[in-house]
């Protein structure tokens, strides 16, 4: 009796492969509905599980098995399948939220039929990654100067960029040391030999640097440098990325002289503001002062205006006072004129007495004894004409000097009169002069005020233009502070 053998199931055993393998194994069948999942694909799947349940709302990793490969297309359209030609491998590029999965289905072919699909799956943010910074790496050649160093300086290659700003071609400087770039004294130096040392320890750098191009010809680079590491941590190059910025440097330079003498410029005008602020200041006292002044000024003078006033009323009744002094001088010289005339009738009637005395004197005589009593009578009528002639003429001597008293009175009062008739008038027009200044004086005053109120605006003024000046002043210093960084 024979023995057979156990059938070996194959298709176990190769599912017990598949479990082993790195690689992340899906498959499906003819319909691409998922039937099997290895170990690798689950344990991906499951660390973006929170991700792709929020992005896929028919997703769920507990359901997976036993659904169409779909259910990771987040448009559904049954028109147009996630993997759409199943007679050849077909690949796809799933994106869903922040991950990114490539995809590879391969049909299973068994006696020249299709009995399903192996898919296989990859992260593809490393590859999208890769192509990144590929991009990226080719749009920084195309932008800057490129240079690559063994990590003690020895020159790689270069891109055209570099070649171009340095002037030189690439099989004149690959294979040389980066000391071609610099002066000797700075390629002598303990800092450059520091400079390389920090490099080739994995340390980046960025400088801003005078170098020497072919022929000697000055430029300035401003470069980054970039350590690259191996797997095990070992720099293996330094790539350096760099831009010209000569142009920039002369024009840094040309600035730095503009803003020393704006610098100068500004300084001077600090000056000058802070001297017309001064002025300023002084000026507005001095304005002040003089308003102040011009008002007491024009009190002053009201005051004498008021008093001339006064004066010109005293003046009025002296005048009226003369004018009625005269008048009665007048008078009184006409009745000394007039007691001439009875004076010069009492004389009259006097020598008529006498006259008649000495006639009755001339009969008594006649009369002889009989007329001896009327001869006493006629002495003593005689007598009194005599006395009576004396008194006339005493009388006729005052009255004379009261006439000459009286014309010398009259005439003092003429003059009098006349000068106080001028002061009348000189008082009058020195009211008017004393009222026209009042008024002047009081508009000078007003005017003081104003100019005093102008000033001390223009005194606002020059402190906000000195605060500018000082604000410029303090920019520009900035700015110098800035260019002097940038040039240096």
């Amino acid at each position: 009796m024979f023995i057979r053998p156990a059938r070996i199931d194959r298709a176990a055993e190769r599912l017990a492969a598949l479990d082993h393998l790195r690689a992340r194994i899906m498959i499906a069948d003819p319909a691409l509905t998922i039937t099997y999942m290895n170990a690798s694909v689950i344990a991906m799947l499951r660390e973006a599980e929170a991700e792709l349940a929020r992005e896929l709302p028919r997703f769920s990793m507990d359901r997976l098995l036993g659904s169409n490969i779909d259910v990771f297309d987040k448009v559904r359209d049954p028109g147009r399948p996630l993997l759409a030609a199943l007679d050849r491998p077909q690949a796809a590029t799933i994106a869903i939220g922040s991950r990114a999965f490539d995809l590879v289905a391969t049909p299973l072919l068994e006696a020249g039929r299709r009995s399903g699909f192996v898919v296989e799956w990859e992260d593809a943010r490393p590859r999208l990654l890769g192509l990144d910074n590929a991009a990226k790496a080719a749009a920084i050649s195309r932008a800057k100067a490129v240079i690559e160093f063994t990590p003690d300086g020895t020159i790689l290659k270069a891109n055209e960029n570099f070649l171009a700003v340095m002037g030189y071609r690439a099989e004149e400087i690959v294979g040389r040391h980066h000391r071609l770039f610099v002066d000797d004294a700075t390629g002598r130096s303990q800092e450059y030999a520091a400079f390389w040392q920090k490099l080739a320890a994995g340390t980046p750098a960025t400088a801003e640097g005078r170098r020497i191009a072919k022929g000697g010809r000055v430029v300035w680079i401003d470069g980054s440098y970039n350590p690259i590491l191996d797997e095990d941590g070992r720099v293996t190059k330094v790539v350096k990325f760099a831009s010209d910025v000569t142009a920039q440097k002369e024009l840094l330079g040309r600035l730095r002289g503009y803003i020393d003498s704006v610098d100068t410029a500004v300084g001077r005008s600090n000056r000058e503001a802070e001297a017309a602020r001064g002025a300023a200041g002084t000026a507005t006292g001095d304005v002040q002062s003089v308003a102040g002044n011009a008002e007491a000024l024009a009190a002053s003078i009201h005051a004498i205006a008021g008093n001339m006033e006064t004066s010109r009323g005293a003046t009025d009744a002296a005048f009226a006072q003369a004018e009625a002094v005269g008048t009665d001088t007048q008078g009184l010289a006409g009745a000394a004129q007039a007691m001439g005339g009875i004076v010069a009738l009492i004389r009259d009637i006097a020598s008529q007495i006498n006259l008649l005395a000495l006639n009755a004197t001339i009969e008594a005589a006649r009369a002889g004894e009989a007329g001896k009593g009327f001869a006493v009578v006629a002495g003593e009528v005689k007598n009194l004409a005599v006395q009576a002639a004396r008194a006339t003429e005493q009388i006729t001597r005052e009255i004379d000097g009261l006439q000459a008293r009286s014309a010398s009175v009259a005439k003092a009062m003429a003059s009098i009169r006349e000068q106080v008739t001028t002061v009348r008038e000189e008082v009058g027009r020195a009211a008017g002069a004393v009222s026209e200044q009042a008024a002047v004086t009081q508009a000078m005053s007003a005017s003081a005020r104003s100019a005093a109120t102008a000033v001390s605006a223009v005194l606002s003024s020059v402190e906000e233009i000195s605060t500018a000046v000082r604000d410029v002043s303090d920019t520009v210093g900035q700015t110098m502070e800035a260019a002097q960084a940038l040039v240096s």
